[in-house]
Protein backbone atom coordinates (compact mmCIF):
# COMPACT_ATOMS: atom_id res chain seq x y z
CA UNK A 1 0.00 0.00 0.00
CA UNK A 2 1.34 3.40 -0.94
CA UNK A 3 2.09 5.73 1.97
CA UNK A 4 0.36 8.38 -0.18
CA UNK A 5 -2.98 6.52 -0.07
CA UNK A 6 -5.66 7.23 2.51
CA UNK A 7 -7.41 4.30 4.19
CA UNK A 8 -10.44 4.91 6.42
CA UNK A 9 -10.87 3.66 9.98
CA UNK A 10 -11.83 0.03 10.31
CA UNK A 11 -10.99 -0.85 6.70
CA UNK A 12 -9.41 -4.28 6.25
CA UNK A 13 -6.81 -4.74 3.52
CA UNK A 14 -6.15 -8.41 2.80
CA UNK A 15 -2.97 -10.14 1.64
CA UNK A 16 -1.49 -9.03 -1.70
CA UNK A 17 -3.90 -6.11 -2.16
CA UNK A 18 -2.36 -3.00 -3.71
CA UNK A 19 -3.58 0.54 -3.08
CA UNK A 20 -1.76 3.18 -5.15
CA UNK A 21 -0.78 6.76 -4.43
CA UNK A 22 -3.58 9.28 -4.13
CA UNK A 23 -6.25 6.59 -3.68
CA UNK A 24 -8.83 7.22 -0.98
CA UNK A 25 -10.63 4.26 0.57
CA UNK A 26 -13.46 4.95 3.01
CA UNK A 27 -14.10 3.49 6.43
CA UNK A 28 -15.20 -0.05 7.24
CA UNK A 29 -14.33 -1.39 3.77
CA UNK A 30 -12.89 -4.76 2.82
CA UNK A 31 -10.25 -4.99 0.09
CA UNK A 32 -9.94 -8.69 -0.73
CA UNK A 33 -6.82 -10.68 -1.54
CA UNK A 34 -5.10 -9.51 -4.70
CA UNK A 35 -7.39 -6.52 -5.22
CA UNK A 36 -5.96 -3.48 -6.98
CA UNK A 37 -6.99 0.13 -6.40
CA UNK A 38 -5.25 2.38 -8.92
CA UNK A 39 -3.93 5.87 -8.30
CA UNK A 40 -6.42 8.58 -7.38
CA UNK A 41 -9.38 6.16 -7.25
CA UNK A 42 -12.09 7.03 -4.72
CA UNK A 43 -13.84 4.22 -2.80
CA UNK A 44 -16.68 5.17 -0.43
CA UNK A 45 -17.47 3.85 3.05
CA UNK A 46 -18.72 0.28 3.66
CA UNK A 47 -17.60 -1.12 0.29
CA UNK A 48 -16.59 -4.72 -0.31
CA UNK A 49 -14.07 -5.47 -3.03
CA UNK A 50 -13.74 -9.23 -3.22
CA UNK A 51 -10.59 -11.11 -4.22
CA UNK A 52 -8.95 -10.08 -7.48
CA UNK A 53 -10.98 -6.91 -8.11
CA UNK A 54 -9.31 -4.25 -10.26
CA UNK A 55 -10.44 -0.62 -10.07
CA UNK A 56 -8.45 1.52 -12.48
CA UNK A 57 -7.71 5.26 -12.44
CA UNK A 58 -10.75 7.31 -13.42
CA UNK A 59 -13.37 5.26 -11.56
CA UNK A 60 -15.22 6.43 -8.47
CA UNK A 61 -17.01 3.91 -6.29
CA UNK A 62 -19.59 5.39 -3.92
CA UNK A 63 -20.53 4.06 -0.47
CA UNK A 64 -22.00 0.62 0.09
CA UNK A 65 -20.87 -0.90 -3.22
CA UNK A 66 -20.14 -4.61 -3.65
CA UNK A 67 -17.63 -5.67 -6.32
CA UNK A 68 -17.58 -9.45 -6.78
CA UNK A 69 -14.46 -11.59 -7.26
CA UNK A 70 -12.49 -10.74 -10.38
CA UNK A 71 -14.60 -7.72 -11.35
CA UNK A 72 -12.72 -5.22 -13.52
CA UNK A 73 -13.44 -1.50 -13.82
CA UNK A 74 -11.49 -0.34 -16.89
CA UNK A 75 -10.47 3.17 -17.91
CA UNK A 76 -9.07 3.52 -21.45
CA UNK A 77 -11.26 3.15 -24.56
CA UNK A 78 -8.25 3.03 -26.90
CA UNK A 79 -5.47 1.19 -25.01
CA UNK A 80 -2.04 0.75 -26.54
CA UNK A 81 1.36 0.00 -25.02
CA UNK A 82 3.08 2.24 -27.59
CA UNK A 83 2.42 5.48 -29.45
CA UNK A 84 2.09 5.50 -33.26
CA UNK A 85 5.82 6.33 -33.53
CA UNK A 86 6.70 3.19 -31.55
CA UNK A 87 7.68 5.00 -28.36
CA UNK A 88 6.30 3.67 -25.06
CA UNK A 89 3.14 5.34 -23.81
CA UNK A 90 3.49 7.35 -20.61
CA UNK A 91 0.85 8.62 -18.19
CA UNK A 92 0.23 11.71 -20.35
CA UNK A 93 -0.59 9.50 -23.36
CA UNK A 94 -3.56 7.71 -21.76
CA UNK A 95 -7.10 8.90 -22.46
CA UNK A 96 -8.82 8.12 -19.18
CA UNK A 97 -12.62 7.88 -19.33
CA UNK A 98 -14.19 8.51 -15.92
CA UNK A 99 -16.59 5.84 -14.65
CA UNK A 100 -18.89 5.74 -11.65
CA UNK A 101 -20.50 3.05 -9.53
CA UNK A 102 -23.26 4.70 -7.49
CA UNK A 103 -24.37 4.08 -3.91
CA UNK A 104 -25.33 0.53 -2.98
CA UNK A 105 -24.78 -1.02 -6.42
CA UNK A 106 -23.51 -4.60 -6.75
CA UNK A 107 -21.29 -5.89 -9.54
CA UNK A 108 -21.10 -9.68 -9.89
CA UNK A 109 -17.95 -11.76 -10.06
CA UNK A 110 -16.01 -11.60 -13.31
CA UNK A 111 -18.00 -8.65 -14.64
CA UNK A 112 -16.20 -6.07 -16.76
CA UNK A 113 -17.20 -2.40 -16.73
CA UNK A 114 -15.88 -0.66 -19.82
CA UNK A 115 -14.39 2.83 -19.62
CA UNK A 116 -16.76 5.68 -18.87
CA UNK A 117 -19.83 3.67 -17.82
CA UNK A 118 -22.06 4.71 -14.93
CA UNK A 119 -23.80 2.14 -12.75
CA UNK A 120 -26.87 3.60 -11.03
CA UNK A 121 -27.79 3.57 -7.36
CA UNK A 122 -28.76 0.11 -6.05
CA UNK A 123 -28.27 -1.42 -9.52
CA UNK A 124 -27.18 -5.03 -10.01
CA UNK A 125 -24.70 -6.21 -12.64
CA UNK A 126 -24.73 -9.96 -13.25
CA UNK A 127 -21.69 -12.20 -12.92
CA UNK A 128 -19.62 -12.24 -16.09
CA UNK A 129 -21.48 -9.31 -17.65
CA UNK A 130 -19.67 -6.97 -20.01
CA UNK A 131 -21.12 -3.52 -19.38
CA UNK A 132 -20.76 -1.31 -22.45
CA UNK A 133 -23.29 1.40 -21.52
CA UNK A 134 -24.82 3.00 -18.44
CA UNK A 135 -27.10 1.00 -16.13
CA UNK A 136 -29.97 3.03 -14.61
CA UNK A 137 -30.80 3.34 -10.94
CA UNK A 138 -31.99 -0.07 -9.66
CA UNK A 139 -31.36 -1.59 -13.09
CA UNK A 140 -30.43 -5.26 -13.40
CA UNK A 141 -27.98 -5.76 -16.27
CA UNK A 142 -26.62 -9.11 -17.45
CA UNK A 143 -24.99 -10.71 -20.47
CA UNK A 144 -22.37 -9.84 -23.06
CA UNK A 145 -22.99 -7.13 -23.95
CA UNK A 146 -25.02 -6.44 -20.80
CA UNK A 147 -28.68 -5.64 -21.35
CA UNK A 148 -31.28 -4.31 -18.93
CA UNK A 149 -33.23 -7.32 -17.59
CA UNK A 150 -35.36 -5.65 -14.90
CA UNK A 151 -35.12 -3.66 -11.68
CA UNK A 152 -33.85 -4.46 -8.18
CA UNK A 153 -35.12 -3.82 -4.68
CA UNK A 154 -32.89 -2.51 -1.90
CA UNK A 155 -32.88 -6.08 -0.56
CA UNK A 156 -31.37 -7.33 -3.84
CA UNK A 157 -34.38 -9.21 -5.18
CA UNK A 158 -36.04 -8.54 -8.54
CA UNK A 159 -38.98 -6.14 -8.63
CA UNK A 160 -42.24 -6.91 -10.40
CA UNK A 161 -44.36 -4.28 -12.10
CA UNK A 162 -47.72 -3.77 -10.40
CA UNK A 163 -49.61 -1.04 -12.22
CA UNK A 164 -47.79 2.24 -11.73
CA UNK A 165 -45.26 0.86 -9.21
CA UNK A 166 -42.63 -1.83 -8.94
CA UNK A 167 -42.90 -4.10 -5.90
CA UNK A 168 -40.71 -6.67 -4.20
CA UNK A 169 -42.40 -9.98 -3.42
CA UNK A 170 -39.60 -10.76 -0.95
CA UNK A 171 -39.75 -7.74 1.40
CA UNK A 172 -42.80 -5.80 0.21
CA UNK A 173 -41.04 -2.51 -0.65
CA UNK A 174 -42.55 -0.53 -3.54
CA UNK A 175 -40.88 1.93 -5.92
CA UNK A 176 -41.91 4.38 -8.59
CA UNK A 177 -39.49 3.92 -11.47
CA UNK A 178 -39.57 5.92 -14.68
CA UNK A 179 -39.24 3.28 -17.38
CA UNK A 180 -38.76 3.87 -21.08
CA UNK A 181 -41.15 1.40 -22.72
Amino acid sequence: MSPEATIGAGTKVWHQAQVREGAVVGRECILGKGSYVDRDVRIGDFCKLQNGVFVFHGFTVEAGVFLGPGAMLLNDKHPRAINPDGSPRGDADWEVAEGLVRYGAAVGGGAVLLPGVRIGRMALVGAGAVVTRDVPERGIAAGNPAKLKGYACDCGHTLSRRGAVFACSHCGREYEIAVED
